[in-house]
């Protein structure tokens, strides 16, 4: 296996005991527990594949970029990104369907991980949730209005809008509100005339996990990927279960268009590898994804840090990727205007 690690601009690194194969794929994936990826992934694939895994981690803007600079003569032949992110490359025709006829694995993916651009670009492979973290002792919440409580003045924190959380948190506040209006105007006014009594609005889970430590922060919202952070923090926390629901996100796997039908081939078979029971299980076991495959079951322990559960999932409030690309430039302007000020 071949890895190019910080996108187009680092230098490759052949994994000892890689050998060159009749066959080349070239995935761009997050740097995120690529140790753990290349065991239980990367590895178990090339050994089934009789191929060579390239393997490009980077940012989201660096990959973006690569798929659209080289859109005649890939360079990539399969990349995982946020939906939204995916969304902006098929708008721009960067992206060509997915086969879904030739994964095996397909038919028992959740609804939502099926098509969620709806036009067979895109397949999710992780999901997760967002709700309210917050300290039992202190407060408690049972509705996303509750992190404007009074007890809580002084002692919440939310996530900045320029996060993948900022947005949807500011959504679950407007149906709180009994507003649904995706201007985000009146919520983001809500913000606004609180925003003295918010502790910080915070760009990084890690953050957020030492302002709780530190007794400063009592209730925030929190991605389940980022709850060990927190229930095993010693204070009394709690994951809520607010009125209106937690909302979900989901990372995504494409294929850029215009690659070779060889690679897409082959894209393919590591796409279906990947959304397997086995390698899924894998990865929930190890807490790194939340499965996408139905068919999976994860133990009590590892799902305390996942989004497992059918009934769970479904409930998830998921925003239009549409919505936040159509509307994204307008609500940084209004949060300078509104809420920074």
């Amino acid at each position: 296996m071949k890895a190019i690690l910080g996108g187009a601009a680092a230098t490759a690194l052949v994994a000892s005991g890689a050998l060159a194969q009749d066959r080349t794929l070239t995935i761009s994936v997050y740097a995120f527990a690529q140790d753990e990826f290349k065991e239980l992934v990367y590895d178990p694939f090339e050994e089934i594949c009789n191929c060579e895994l390239v393997v490009e981690t980077g940012n989201s803007v660096e990959r973006m970029s690569k798929i659209e600079a080289n859109r005649d003569n890939p360079v990539i032949d399969m990349a995982v990104m946020s939906l939204h992110d995916a969304l902006s490359l098929s708008r721009a025709d960067l992206l060509q369907p997915i086969e879904t006829s030739t994964l095996s694995n397909y038919d028992d993916l959740f609804e939502v991980a099926k098509d969620p651009l709806g036009n067979g670009e895109a397949v999710g492979y992780t999901l997760y949730a967002t709700s309210v973290v917050y300290r039992s002792d202190k407060v408690t919440i049972d509705s996303w209005a509750d992190l404007f409580q009074n007890d809580l003045a002084g002692r919440v924190a939310l996530p900045d809008i320029t996060t993948n959380q900022g947005a949807r948190v500011l959504w679950m506040l407007g149906k709180a509100m009994g507003d649904e209006d995706m201007s985000l105007a009146a919520p983001m006014a809500q913000v606004g005339e609180k925003a003295d009594d918010i502790a910080t609005f915070y760009q990084r889970s890690s953050q957020l996990a030492q302002l709780v430590q530190q007794d400063e922060v009592w209730a925030a919202p929190v991605g389940r990927f980022a709850w060990s952070r927190f229930k095993d923090n010693g204070l009394d926390m709690v994951w809520a279960e607010p009125a209106e629901g937690q909302f979900g996100d989901m990372n995504v796997m494409v294929m850029p268009a215009n690659i070779p039908e060889e690679n897409a081939e082959l894209a393919l078979e590591f796409m279906d590898f990947w959304l397997s029971p086995e390698i899924q299980l894998a990865l929930a076991e190890a807490q790194i994804d939340s499965p996408v495959n139905s068919t999976v079951e994860v133990s009590d322990e590892a799902a305390e840090g996942l989004t497992v559960g059918a009934d769970l999932i479904e409930s998830l409030h998921f925003m239009e990727p549409a919505v936040i690309l159509d509307n994204r430039d307008q609500w940084l302007n209004d949060w300078n205007d509104t809420v920074i000020k």
